[in-house]
């Protein structure tokens, strides 16, 4: 027999592909002009979460978001505006309405005034209103920096949430918290850099394209952990295995994974064998540092916290203990926030009072916390939702007794606390009823270069070749506001 033939004869399909000058890769390659996906930050295969260097000196050195999915009304939480108040009932002007569509309203919607009420407070004087009595604390308003002029494309819930977190509204591009690992790696090798905690039981609107890692390594996608239950689903040993039987286990995959690393080359293999690595340090290390047991019950109790429950409160009790333990980026989503005011759950009455008094107390805890730990001077804290709320009532509901707003994506609140912001400072303005930004107006992608910005980085060096294009969490967009930087 022809030796080429034999030697054909006893390779599987994968190695010819793999050898062959005409395999699926190669003319995958073809069509790409001959470029693969490539890393533009250097990632050692072996520890891919290793402590990278930023492009310069960072101000943040770690990240917890809380992300109030379904969008809190900023003009009844922090932007008071009493000309709507006092125009309360009245048709909206024609001129706010020309040529602008929303979701749930048709004919001339009735102007809304706040049922909130408003007063000022810490040395900063900022307007809070009632909804928010934990914020009030001087402590905490006066470390806090917001933005009212807050701008995005979108007025749906999931290409919202998509834009704010990956700068687009469409899926598959890496997320802000996937971007931050893979620029800067993390503290400790035995946890996850990226943590994705959920309250409230349901996920984020973007789904897991919130938090994953689109086309960079699967590595630097977010870990979701609970605070209810083994924190880490399927991380457990299955009955009948124990922990030397796990490592020799991995041992065994360990060598296939190599050799198929050797025999096709591709990257994503290496951070497989890292990424069971990882899940088996992990095994140890996570059930220790979301134990908030291990908290005095004077922190438990300012938290609002209490151990074995899945809630927003636990879960920001242990943001502050994984960024203690080194974690780079904590993730935070609680579902409940879309107050259109189609029942009492969702007015802006009672309904806005309970869905903060499960969660304004606990951030103000985390805050002083961490304050109180010197780790909010390097913590950037980030709160907010996806878009904003109309000044007017939804349609749906205008002869209802329970209010409610719509969608609107011109202009929304955010605010930030640490990590190098201005303390007790506000930037940006809308106008006296509330419909559009008159002053600094601020894009999601300027609020993502900020953060890159804060994290050490310039936000258009910060990219990842894939298909042919180098790609970056801004797009071709987005400018630093350095108004904000204390």
């Amino acid at each position: 027999m022809n030796p080429l033939m034999q030697r054909l004869q006893q390779q599987t399909r994968r190695h010819f592909l793999s050898n062959s000058g005409i395999g699926l890769g190669a003319l995958a390659l073809s069509t790409l002009g001959g470029q693969a996906a490539r890393a533009d930050v250097p990632i050692d295969a072996v520890q891919p979460l290793a402590t990278r260097q930023p492009h310069f000196a960072p101000t943040a050195k770690r990240v917890i978001y809380l992300h109030l999915t379904g969008s809190p009304p900023n003009l009844d939480c922090y932007d008071y505006k009493p000309e709507l108040v006092k125009r309360d009932g009245q048709d909206c002007p024609q001129s706010f309405l020309e040529g602008r569509t929303f979701a749930f309203t048709s004919g001339v919607p009735k102007l809304m005034g706040t049922p909130r009420k408003f007063a000022q407070y810490g040395q900063s004087g900022s307007w809070l209103s009632d909804a928010v009595p934990h914020f009030h604390d001087p402590e905490v308003v006066d470390q806090m920096c917001f933005v009212h002029s807050m701008n995005s494309d979108q007025f749906n819930h999931a290409p919202a949430e998509l834009l704010i977190y990956t700068g687009s509204p469409r899926s598959g591009r890496p997320s802000l918290g996937a971007w931050a690992t893979y620029g800067l790696g993390t503290e400790n090798q035995d946890l996850p850099g990226f943590v994705v905690l959920i309250s409230s039981g349901v996920q984020p609107n973007g789904g897991v394209n919130s938090f994953g890692s689109g086309f960079l390594p699967s590595v630097f996608q977010g870990v979701q952990c609970r605070s209810k239950g083994d924190p880490v689903l399927y991380a457990s040993d299955p009955p009948g295995m124990d922990r030397s039987l796990r490592r020799r286990s991995l041992d065994a995959l360990k060598q296939l994974n190599e050799y198929q690393s050797q025999q096709l080359g591709h990257p994503e293999t290496l951070t497989r064998i890292a990424q069971y690595e990882l899940a088996f340090r992990m095994q140890a290390s996570v059930p220790d540092v979301m134990d908030i047991k291990q908290e005095t019950q004077a922190t438990m109790d300012a938290y609002g916290a209490k151990p074995g429950e899945a809630s927003f409160a636990n879960n920001c009790l242990l943001a502050r203990r994984l960024v203690e333990d080194g974690v780079r980026y904590v993730q935070l989503f609680d579902w409940g926030w879309d107050f259109h005011g189609t029942s009492k759950a969702t007015g802006l009455q009672s309904g806005l009072t309970n869905k903060w008094a499960a969660t304004d107390k606990p951030i103000a805890a985390l805050i002083k916390d961490l304050k109180q730990r010197d780790l909010l001077k390097d913590t950037l804290v980030i709160c907010g939702g996806e878009f904003g709320r109309t000044p007017f009532r939804e349609g749906r509901t205008a002869g209802s007794q329970v209010l409610g707003r719509d969608h609107y994506p011109d202009c929304f609140t955010m605010w930030m606390a640490g990590g190098g912001v201005k303390p007790g400072f506000h930037y940006g303005q809308t106008d006296e009823l509330g419909f559009g930004v008159t002053e600094n107006k601020v894009h999601v992608h300027d609020l993502q270069a900020t953060i890159m910005h804060l994290l050490g980085f310039d936000h258009e060096r910060l990219t990842h070749r894939f298909q042919g294009r180098d790609y970056r969490l801004t797009d071709v967009h987005g400018h630093v506001v350095h108004d904000l930087l204390a």
